[in-house]
């Protein structure tokens, strides 16, 4: 859900060409489509999660991206336990708004807990959009510099 809020709101402000966003599991089901609550909760929201296909995170990704965004702390130990080069680049999607908490993930709970979720990640990301711009300049910035 945060990957397609995130996409939702660049294309909107006319930044979808400058991004690649991406979406990946610390523990998932490779090739499964979005769980039929969130694809309703975010449907309610003008998001379509119609082309989410579910896929763990792995090296190449990982490598790839500017900017790795997680929503726990868990996820992020995780990372940084079996990819410890990512952890310059690695966040909590609530350093959006300058803290560190988790944001739980809803699967498997009730939809009130995804539309809850989905409320958060939208006001997190909408809120701190810009931060991300910065991480991801900061890590252009390492890269030359090495």
């Amino acid at each position: 859900m945060a990957a397609a809020i995130f996409r939702a709101q660049v294309e909107a402000g006319g930044e979808g060409a400058q991004w690649r966003i991406e979406s990946a599991g610390t523990w998932g089901v490779d090739g499964s489509p979005a769980s039929a609550l969130a694809q309703t909760v975010m449907t309610q929201r003008g998001i379509t999660l119609d082309g989410h296909i579910a896929r763990t995170v792995d090296q190449e990704l990982l490598r790839d991206a500017d900017v790795i965004v997680v929503m726990t702390r868990s996820h992020r130990d995780a990372l940084v336990a079996e990819f410890p080069n990512v952890r310059e680049k690695l966040y909590l999607i609530s350093e959006l708004n300058g803290f560190e908490y988790d944001v739980a993930d809803p699967y498997g709970r009730p939809r009130a807990t995804y539309e809850a979720c989905a409320e958060t990640l939208e006001q997190l990301i909408t809120r701190g959009s810009a931060r991300v711009a910065q991480w991801a300049n900061a890590s252009a910035a390492r890269l030359e510099n090495v």
